[in-house]
């Protein structure tokens, strides 16, 4: 590869000379300390390749220089390149910049963020954007212009698109055309080798049919990339997919495996998951591998200065925002096995990858659900330590570095989602559901104590309240007095109570026209209001607990819709635009929790979640969600009560 690239190329983020990395779904060439950033962001944002020292598709290779070379680098930086933008002091990186904060600023504003990105004009419907985008890159494709197409992809055009008209994907098209580059392209961007036209054809069948045969072998390739590359990491070699052989199966001595009765265990619970959670775990690994052999690029590759202490270290898989906060603790969690566990789950996943794709039968005997019980309650066991704090409060970042304090809970319960299979409920299933809602079980236990601490705090707010009216309805004159040091005051000491006589007799106003009491807030709606409002919530969360205590998953749904109706009313009560930033904070949480409990209850609706396992993460959900709101709305009794009687 050296020898392909010419002297003048310089690293696309800071121009620093002599390039040694790509970033391959970006088309640019980097440097190592560029490279350091790109790692951190995770393969979603970049996908980093050592130019010499990572083996390389002979057109992939091509594909990423030809977009350097035409140009690709201008897409990311289109705004950097208008004048304007130097008199604004917005400028690139360079060679002399610290890493830290700013290369590792610019390059996240220009590949995370893409700031830099030329927009389109806005539109009223996005979505037909995105549809015309995807028909542009559906028609792109039959050219060799790749820039083009990666310009498209930048915008928001969709790989996989299926052309309505045409009854096809881009990838059909470019293997139509023979553009081996473009499928590349199309590729790296998530594009679907396996993916069927309106006919049945694959793009593999389109490349045949044209006579494409270097194509269709590469998008074969493709197609078992993620198998091939989890061989490859434990033995060096690839399938021969010429001739017909799709999966290598690495044979390890047993020296070099996880043989203990929990990894017999995992084993089955890996062979139960459904295809699409199975897939999943899969791609999981298959970071957690790229990860790894660029970890050893890199560290092979440095010169042990202080680049490689200065620049950012990947400890783990940096954290993906489009996955949920459980599948990313639970892929920051690959990073803690160690050679002989991960070869153990390498290999487990390539045997069950080829099991599947062949059709083989799994066989359950009574000793592998014992097993998977004995590990449940194993786990159960750990987790009802830490039943005090909820499970989906935050996802472990890439700045985290006690991983095993971050990702031990998503992986117990990354554990639970794969232990039943999507077909019918056996009297064995329904033992590990029920063992496993053990911990839902003490959650809601909490959840109740809380709002019944809740309702006696509401109640002695309404005393209170009653108390104010009756001191309003009370003549003037037996305010006069000031109340002796010893006389209790009905809302807080004598103190405060004198202070408030003090401040009506000070301020001028005479009989017909001087407050006996404070006035509420005109910002706030009353207390007696709130608290009814509160105490409306309170029941139907109440009603909620209930249902989920007694498995009545069916009365999720109406329960969430009474308690959406109740904080309706509550949020009505206050200003749209309040002043207060607390009131602001709360009401956002009363209402963004309200709605989301809405979404979760009504996945547990008929053709919801497909197995036992899913309904009680959807329970642990609605609980959190039914946790926030009754916070919420305690805080707005909290502060109403307080400004109110100021």
């Amino acid at each position: 590869m050296s020898k392909r690239l010419r002297s003048s190329e310089v690293c696309a983020d800071c121009s620093g000379p002599d390039p040694s990395w790509a970033s391959v779904n970006r088309g640019t060439f980097i440097c190592d300390e560029c490279c350091s950033v790109h790692r951190s962001l995770g393969r979603h944002i970049s996908q980093v390749r050592h130019l010499k020292h990572t083996p390389w598709p002979p057109t992939l290779l091509q594909m990423v220089e030809t977009l350097y070379n035409n140009g690709a680098n201008s897409i990311w930086e289109h705004s950097l390149l208008d004048p304007a933008s130097i008199m604004s002091g917005r400028r690139k990186a360079n060679p002399q910049d610290k890493v830290h904060p700013n290369k590792a600023e610019f390059i996240r504003a220009k590949y995370q963020m893409l700031a830099f990105v030329h927009r389109l004009p806005c539109r009223d419907d996005d979505s037909v954007t995105a549809k015309d985008l995807s028909k542009q890159l559906h028609s792109s494709v039959r050219t060799g212009n790749l820039e083009t197409c990666l310009r498209l992809l930048s915008l928001g055009a969709q790989a996989n698109f299926f052309h309505p008209e045409k009854g096809n994907t881009p990838l059909h098209v470019a293997s139509k055309a023979g553009q081996i580059l473009q499928a590349e392209l199309l590729s790296v961007y998530g594009a679907d080798p396996g993916t069927q036209d309106s006919s049945g054809k694959t793009p593999v069948d389109y490349a045949r049919q044209g006579g494409h045969h270097e194509l269709a072998e590469r998008l074969v390739e493709i197609q078992y990339e993620l198998t091939d590359r989890l061989a490859f990491y434990l033995c060096g070699r690839k399938p021969d997919h010429k001739n017909g052989q799709h999966f290598i199966i690495p044979q390890m001595a047993d020296s070099s495996l996880d043989l203990s009765e929990l990894a017999k265990a995992a084993k089955k619970k890996l062979q139960s998951l459904s295809n699409h959670l199975f897939e999943e775990l899969a791609m999981d690994v298959y970071d957690e591998v790229d990860r790894r052999e660029t970890d050893a690029v890199w560290l092979a590759t440095q010169n042990h200065s202080t680049l490689v202490t200065e620049t950012t270290v990947v400890p783990f898989l940096p954290v993906n925002p489009e996955y949920s906060s459980t599948r990313n603790q639970g892929r920051q969690k690959l990073a803690r096995f160690n050679a002989h566990e991960f070869a153990t789950l390498v290999i487990d996943i390539l045997s069950d990858a080829k099991r599947r794709q062949q059709g083989s039968p799994l066989s359950c005997s009574k000793d592998n659900v014992e097993l998977i019980l004995k590990t449940i309650n194993n786990q159960h066991s750990i987790e009802s330590q830490d039943n005090d704090q909820p499970d989906y409060d935050s996802v472990a970042s890439d700045e985290d570095t006690d991983l095993e304090t971050t990702a031990s809970k998503a992986n117990r319960q990354k554990s639970l989602d794969s232990d039943l299979s999507d077909g019918p409920v056996t009297v064995q299933e329904f033992m590990v559901v029920k063992n496993a809602l053990v911990a839902s079980e003490a959650k809601i236990q909490q959840l109740m104590k809380v709002n019944n601490n809740l309702s006696d705090e509401l109640r002695i707010m309404q005393k209170k309240a009653s108390r104010l009216e009756k001191q309003n309805s009370t003549p003037e004159s037996d305010y006069d007095n000031t109340p002796n040091d010893t006389e209790p005051d009905d809302m807080g000491s004598s103190k405060k109570g004198r202070q408030r006589s003090m401040v009506w007799q000070g301020d001028g106003s005479g009989p017909d026209t001087a407050e006996p009491h404070a006035a509420p807030s005109p910002t706030l709606p009353s207390t007696e209001d709130v608290i009814r409002k509160t105490e409306q919530i309170t029941k139907n969360i109440q009603e909620l607990l209930r249902a989920a205590q007694e498995n009545k998953h069916d009365s999720y749904s109406p329960c969430s819709e009474r308690i959406h109706v109740a904080v309706t009313e509550m949020a009505a009560l206050f200003p749209k635009k309040p002043k207060s930033d607390m009131v602001r904070t709360s009401l956002r949480l009363l209402s963004s929790s309200a709605s989301r409990l809405q979404s979760e209850c009504k996945k547990a609706l008929p053709g919801g979640p497909s197995s036992p396992t899913d309904i009680q993460l959807v329970t642990q959900q609605v609980i959190q969600c039914a946790y926030d709101i009754a916070k919420a709305a305690k805080q707005l009794v909290t502060i109403t009560t307080k400004e109110n009687n100021n």
